[in-house]
């Protein structure tokens, strides 16, 4: 496997592809209406009520145990307005809202002159106990949150290492990539992108390992590394995918457990020569590049045969063919992870970025991301299942 066996031209226009899909909103045009547009309203309400709900809760006591009769308590409510405040607020912040509470009861009690009675001392303790165990919360949560701040702020700083982002300009293309993570605060997951200059041209890959967590970071840093090395010392596309192949089938490189006969890694390999005005493409079970031409026009770059997908060498040896395609000046090469071809709306029906582009012109590959990143938010209602990977590279 990886040797080369020939390049099969493409470049036909997918029949889908290549029909404009006018008003489609989000990629460049107006934002979609409808329920979308009111739910960030709609969540700083929420924010603003919890904020305030401490000083709420204070108001509300004091007029409960003014106008009602001495054997019924505010005390929840005194108690509750600091240990509410105690996750939310500053130190300060806590301070004051326990000695609110505190300052309240003794007001009550003063109004109705009932201080020295026993259930009001009682209850002036029991506020006076939450707020200091309030101040307590407040300082242990602080301290938690400093304490996981450094370890996302490292986490962060190793992750890139793995995914770094490539420079803006490459041997006259422009590039941009993104990555969006299905999981809160992740960064970057089981898709990957890198882009490498090379004697033979600027060579690019974006893939998708199966599976989730450390073994897939892990898998990750594996096709990427094998990748940079390859892509600078083998002489064809289809020699940098046999590389990435036997990296990853290496003794030593897999996961051990029970489906380790599973794991594998969808890729789609370009190569873009110098001071031509075509592409290559090599593909392992990936989704198809697009090519967005200046004039709106899409060109869908579908490889065939598939070959089978990386890591996967002991079901069967299936030789690579690169697809050759014109990259005139002004177009935009898209490559992208299944994140993007199978997020679903709240009814189930996918995405379809071939439809969704076709027709469409972007000045450049940054605002193409964006457009795209800001559509499949809409579309999935801003709960994405899976991460997503773009990598797109404009000709100037």
């Amino acid at each position: 496997m990886g040797q080369p066996g020939g390049e099969q031209r493409t470049g036909e226009l997918d029949d889908r592809a290549d029909r404009p899909s006018p008003g489609v909103p989000g990629l460049g045009g107006a934002p979609l209406p409808g329920p979308a547009g009111a739910a960030p309203r709609r969540i700083s309400f929420a924010r603003t009520f919890v904020r305030t709900l401490p000083v709420l809760l204070v108001i509300a006591g004091i007029l409960y145990d003014y106008f009602t009769p001495s054997a019924f308590t505010a005390a929840p409510l005194f108690t509750a307005a600091p240990l509410v405040a105690a996750p939310l607020y500053s130190l300060r912040g806590t301070v004051l809202t326990g000695a609110l509470a505190v300052g309240a009861v003794f007001l009550v009690h003063f109004l109705l002159d009932i201080v020295l009675n026993v259930d009001a001392v009682t209850e002036s303790v029991t506020v006076a106990t939450a707020a200091v165990l309030a101040v307590l919360i407040n300082i242990l949560v602080r301290r938690g949150n400093e304490r996981l701040a450094s370890v996302r702020e490292i986490a962060e700083f190793a992750q890139r290492a793995v995914l770094p982002e490539p420079d803006a300009r490459i041997d006259g293309l422009d590039v941009a990539a993104r990555y969006e993570a299905a999981q809160a605060d992740a960064f970057i997951g089981g898709d990957l992108y890198a882009v490498q200059d090379s004697p033979y041209g600027v060579r690019l890959v974006v893939g998708d390992v199966r599976g989730k967590g450390m073994t897939a970071v892990a898998a990750v840093a594996v096709v990427i590394g094998a990748f940079r090395e390859a892509a600078e010392q083998e002489a064809t596309l289809e020699a940098v995918a046999g590389r990435l192949e036997r990296a990853l089938t290496r003794p030593g490189t897999r996961h051990e457990s029970p489906d380790a006969f599973e794991e594998f890694t969808t890729a789609v390999l370009a190569e873009i020569p110098h001071d031509e005005d075509f592409v290559r493409i090599v593909n392992r079970g990936h989704p198809p590049p697009l090519l967005l031409h200046p004039d709106g026009t899409l060109v869908m770059l579908a490889a065939e045969p598939y070959a089978l997908p990386l890591g996967m060498s002991e079901l069967g040896a299936w030789p690579d063919r690169a697809a050759v395609a014109r990259f005139p000046p002004g177009a935009t090469l898209l490559l992208y992870t299944d994140g993007l071809s199978e997020a679903r709306d709240p009814r189930g029906e996918f995405y379809d970025p071939a439809a969704r582009l076709a027709g469409r012109v972007f000045p450049g590959p940054d605002a193409l991301l964006t457009a795209l990143a800001d559509e499949v938010r809409r579309h999935t209602g801003g709960a994405l299942t899976d991460d997503m990977a773009l990598l797109a590279v404009r000709r100037v």
